[in-house]
């Protein structure tokens, strides 16, 4: 049953096949709405590939997703329009020549663009009002506090801690209200101190009725977390799920400090260069 405004998500036999081989397959989830949910894995195991796919975009080789009841690949644009992405190396990056409010004003002025409202056109101070609001309270959700910047919000890019470019892209995705946010390397580069503020973050926000997909190398506990770039065993003892190449690796999953009899499974053959090879030859929902 879906929440107000959480999506849940799901898949079944979820995989994507790319020039390469396999970047993850067998991928079996089940998360309500407002669930953490961590993609654990080394670089290059499909990790990030197995996030763009289930916020619609990448298109799956194999079996199907559900986000927010919008199955796909079928709805990818629909699923899109709900989820709220961070940044991606060679998807939506941020640019660290801009300062902190062009990044905030340009979001800003993306949504209003394409809300394409009779109110926001009659009544255009109103709309400005409404953006402000949006932009404080994504601040607000995020814990970024323009005031403690080395130039407040006219510091660029480059001159932000590691954090604080976490908590600037987790805003501008929070601007568009998503009902899933999607965070790449929520914990690249991080000192033990900043990982927890990070996660203790993440989950704020999944407590908050936001479901939360997070790539990172090392996952939280207690969250669902789907692992990729290990293996499984099977009946016929090579490792390998059942009618796919024993050469490709797989990983199992499940919530983080216990054995689930509900596991989840992916798999991958990729390199660091996973989101590209994929892309080629696939093509993006």
């Amino acid at each position: 049953m879906e929440s107000p405004h959480g999506a849940a998500v799901s898949a079944q036999d979820f995989g994507l096949k790319g020039p390469r081989g396999w970047v993850f397959q067998g991928v079996d989830l089940t998360a309500p709405p407002g669930s953490l949910v961590a993609v654990e894995g080394p670089s290059g195991s499909g990790r990030t590939c197995l996030l763009l796919a289930l916020t619609g975009r990448m298109r799956p080789s194999r079996g199907h997703a559900e986000v927010g009841g919008l199955r796909l690949p079928g709805r990818a644009g629909a699923v899109r329009a709900i989820s709220g992405l961070g940044p991606v190396p060679g998807v939506n990056e941020l640019d660290p020549a801009f300062t902190v409010a062009e990044h905030l004003r340009e979001r800003a002025l993306l949504r209003r663009r394409f809300d394409g409202s009779l109110h926001a056109l009659l009544h255009p101070r109103a709309a400005r009002a409404a953006a402000r609001a949006a932009v404080d309270a994504a601040l607000d959700a995020a814990g970024l506090d323009l005031a403690t910047l080395p130039k407040a919000e006219r510091t660029s890019v480059r001159d932000l801690e590691r954090l604080e470019v976490l908590r600037l892209s987790i805003a501008l995705a929070l601007m568009g209200d998503p009902r899933l946010l999607a965070v790449d390397d929520a914990d690249l580069k991080l000192s033990d101190r900043e990982r927890a503020e990070a996660w203790r973050l993440l989950r704020g926000i999944a407590d908050g009725g936001t479901t939360v997909l997070a790539v990172c190398g090392e996952a939280p506990e207690g969250a669902l977390t789907v692992r990729t770039g290990g293996r499984r065993n099977t009946p016929d003892g090579t490792g390998a799920p059942d009618g796919t190449d024993p050469a490709a690796p797989t990983a199992t999953t499940g919530t983080t400090g216990t054995t689930d009899p509900s596991d989840i499974t992916a798999g991958s053959t990729t390199t660091g260069k996973e989101t590209a090879d994929a892309s080629t030859g696939t093509g993006r929902a």
